[in-house]
């Protein structure tokens, strides 16, 4: 407690150390503003305040960190959300970022690794501004694969040109030929759920998936109390909400140990090599009080292809020249050769069907007379 040098004002309450922390660790396990209040014992108000510095802090940490990153494997996919009101009762009079507020998401494959975030309307515009976001963190030209919003294609060709390997992964939630059967959560049966497609370079079909960054999707609603269904800790302003969303996504990548890799998300894509704590998280996030300037696009360096796969290196880093299935093998000095073609099986030798046999009638109880004249079917000696 104490009075601002030069000024004539009350006194100005500042929480202790342990008490911030408290409400922070509160946040960060999903707990809405008014039960952080009856958990810590801090009045509502603060913690609100309280909430949105942090958020700001942890998403100046991230712009910090997460640069010039070396992930090759990203998906991408949008998770719903909402600020104020549903978008069917918005009104003239609400406040501006009122309405649907989706969560942009981009996730490595390999770390788990949440590279960047936005939050805004599920619109060109904001998927542009997202992608650009992506391409400015990244230093190594990456495969992509994201669900089939048509935007995608449009920012996705800007930001990487048309070398990167992207696949989309389209749903479909309804039957063919019928508009009112959804199927929302639970496939229907019968038809392909899952429809996949290449979109730009030579993807990988068989591992194009957004199955992680939805499995993402379903932990972060789980600590972000303002991204739950049908509850009252719904974001009143857009600020706050996108505060929500900046200090979950960070602590989760700093913070939290991903099971299946036993190691947090930022250790394995090699941003830091221990992991962090309430306590670090809080005193660095506190610290970021000074903006920081956002992450600027610098020249991608493309990934080498794997070994088994013939490929050759073109000039000025533009990239590898592949060999893909299906082709004719390029011949020249630096290419290896995939070697001959294993032989084709014989074709199947066409057999003569067996003549059928005749049908008769089985005798179960041995009353039936013999050809050879003994009507109770005995054998002869």
């Amino acid at each position: 407690m104490g009075r601002p040098p030069g000024k004539g004002k009350a006194p100005v309450n500042v929480l202790p150390r342990e008490k911030r922390i408290a409400v922070l660790a509160a946040l960060v396990e999903g707990n809405s503003e008014r039960a952080v209040e009856r958990l810590t014992g801090v009045n509502r108000e603060t913690v609100g305040r309280l909430a949105l510095s942090f958020g700001e802090g942890a998403q100046r940490l991230h712009d910090r960190l997460a640069k010039e990153l070396t992930c090759t494997q990203i998906v991408a996919d949008e998770a719903w959300s909402f600020c104020q009101a549903k978008e069917a009762r918005v009104r003239p009079d609400h406040p501006a970022g009122s309405g649907e507020a989706y969560v942009f998401v981009a996730l490595d494959k390999t770390s788990r690794f949440v590279i960047t975030w936005h939050v805004g309307k599920r619109d060109a515009a904001n998927t542009g501004t997202f992608i650009a976001d992506l391409r400015a963190r990244l230093a190594v030209m990456p495969s992509i694969t994201t669900d089939g919003f048509v935007p995608y294609v449009a920012a996705v060709g800007s930001e990487f040109g048309p070398s990167v390997d992207m696949a989309q992964t389209v749903k479909n939630y309804k039957y063919a030929g019928r508009r009112d059967d959804d199927h929302r959560y639970e496939p229907p049966r019968g038809i392909d759920f899952i429809t996949k497609k290449t979109v730009y370079g030579a993807p990988d079909l068989e591992a194009a998936s957004t199955a992680y960054v939805e499995r993402n999707n379903a932990t972060m609603r789980h600590k972000i109390g303002r991204m739950r269904r049908l509850v009252y800790a719904f974001s009143k302003r857009i600020e706050n909400h996108r505060a929500a969303c900046a200090l979950n996504y960070c602590f989760y990548n700093l913070c939290s140990i991903v099971r299946t890799i036993r190691v947090t998300p930022a250790m394995a894509a090699g941003v830091t090599e221990h992991v962090w704590d309430v306590a670090e998280f809080h005193d660095a996030i506190a610290a970021e009080v000074v903006p920081v300037e956002k992450p600027k696009a610098q020249p991608l360096t493309h990934r080498a292809p794997p070994a088994e796969q013939p490929s050759r290196e073109l000039p000025g880093g533009r990239g590898f020249l592949r060999l893909l299935p299906g082709g004719t093998p390029p011949k020249g000095p630096g290419i290896a050769s995939p070697g001959p073609r294993p032989a084709l099986p014989p074709p199947p030798v066409a057999l003569a069907p067996e003549p059928r046999a005749r049908w008769e009638q089985l005798d179960l109880f041995g009353t039936t007379p013999r050809k050879d004249g003994d009507p109770n079917g005995n054998q002869p000696d």
